[in-house]
């Protein structure tokens, strides 16, 4: 390697999640965690059992070749692959406006084919057809081969990592500044290349949308059919958690742009992290509330509607609001004339409006929205509230990214935006 490339993509010295215990822990956990989900919340209950019984029991199960080999379902795997063929195809097919992204170290700027909000349309309208043809008892397929949906989108996620993890060792690949340690099973997890692409397909920034929210979209619709079926309606509770749930998969889709300024993009490599990330923790785990409600139907009443849409409209205004205010700032508009400081990197910092307020204002409004999609499910099991939990923890954990990398790049300006902004997350409390 040349001087000037190993300037480029220095040794990684900073492991993060602990280093390679965390990220084996992670790799691990991970697709267990989605079988969990998968396996023990069912029609049978949620869980069926004590959860020390359902880890001793999975863990004899599917400790065995047979067992794990029950995992897969060629069905399943054929319909799974089949989805993600065709949004692929859709990205080369359908119309889309290509922008330039943030300018990276190397001081390029790629460009990104924006057609997620088409692509979107297009598969509902796919997925109309199909229904059309064989009926609104097709959807319950998606219910009924969870398990082997759940495996598929493993294996995708395992090979597109190792394929990733391959070619960014070729000849002028630009590495991620967090993915090249001496370690490969830990540049593997983290992610070694920056942008991995064949040709102009930049494989990180499709995976990030594209396949997992439509995906989600999908299931919770059809988690609404398989209820439909079984009871002759769709109840309120439902239609809240598949609208919200919906609203927010398609307005990221929507806003497809915002993404390109976000660390997944700009500064984490593709991985095994976000490869399992994308492609098998959003779409399979997120939906867990639809899920459940399609084996217990919950009716919550005007005043539990009211309630609950009260609490996502106050999340999604926050976390639109907020992020309105920073892409506008970073495209050189300030309509709302917003004060800022200035840094010695001849950049600037939002010191009013909502990142005034807080270091990360869009972080609580998420949170709060992830509230309205666990209420509508009651309090029968704890279950149905991992997602507010492991997020509230998820948004601690990119806060702390968030500030580390902000540190080392803002230096003492830094140290002075944080008392002109003190709370980092919740205003006047954290």
């Amino acid at each position: 390697m040349s001087k000037a490339l190993m300037e480029l993509n220095p040794i990684t010295r900073d492991l993060e999640f602990l280093g390679v215990p965390g990220a084996i822990g992670i790799s691990v956990l991970v697709p267990y965690f989605s079988y969990f989900f998968a396996l023990g919340c069912s029609e049978a209950g949620c869980p069926p059992r004590p959860v020390k019984d359902f880890f001793l029991d999975g863990l004899a199960k599917y400790s065995s070749l047979d067992g794990i080999l029950s995992l897969w379902d060629t069905q399943a795997a054929a319909v799974y692959f089949f989805f993600y063929a065709w949004c692929v195809l859709a990205w080369f097919i359908l119309p889309g406006e290509w922008i330039e992204g943030e300018k990276m170290r190397n001081g390029q700027r790629l460009e990104y084919k924006l057609n997620a909000f088409s692509t979107m349309l297009a598969t509902l309208a796919l997925c109309v057809a199909i229904v059309s043809a064989l009926g609104i008892e097709s959807m319950v397929f998606v219910y009924d081969h969870w398990v082997g949906l759940v495996t598929a989108s493993l294996v995708n996620s395992t090979l597109q990592a190792c394929y990733c993890q391959l070619s960014s060792y070729r000849k002028g690949a630009l590495l991620a500044e967090g993915g090249n340690s001496s370690w490969g099973i830990y540049n593997w997890f983290i992610g070694r290349e920056l942008n991995p692409r064949i040709g102009s397909f930049d494989i990180k920034s499709f995976n990030e949308l594209r396949p997992g929210l439509i995906l989600w979209l999908l299931i919770n619709v059809a988690m609404a059919a398989k209820q439909y079926i079984d009871i002759g309606r769709v109840t309120d509770s439902m239609i809240l958690v598949v609208a919200f749930q919906s609203f927010y998969c398609v307005d990221a889709l929507y806003n497809e742009q915002a993404i390109l300024t976000t660390m997944d993009i700009t500064t984490d490599g593709f991985g095994f992290m976000l490869s399992v990330g994308d492609l098998t923790w959003v779409p399979f785990t997120y939906p867990l509330q639809a899920r459940y409600l399609a084996s217990f139907p919950k009716d919550l009443g005007f005043a539990g509607v009211a309630g609950v849409c009260a609490v996502n409209a106050v999340g999604y205004y926050i976390f639109r609001i907020s992020n309105l205010e920073k892409n506008d700032f970073r495209k050189g508009r300030n309509p709302k004339n917003l004060t800022f400081m200035e840094t010695k990197r001849g950049t600037q910092l939002l010191t009013s409006g909502w990142w005034g307020l807080s270091r990360h204002p869009n972080y609580l409004g998420d949170w709060l929205m992830a509230w309205a999609w666990c209420l509508p499910t009651g309090f029968d099991t704890p279950i149905t509230y991992f997602y507010v939990i492991y997020f509230g923890i998820l948004l601690l954990h990119r806060q702390g990214r968030d500030d580390h990398q902000c540190a080392k790049k803002y230096g003492p300006d830094w140290d002075k935006y944080c008392k002109l902004v003190p709370s980092k997350i919740i205003p006047y409390i954290y």
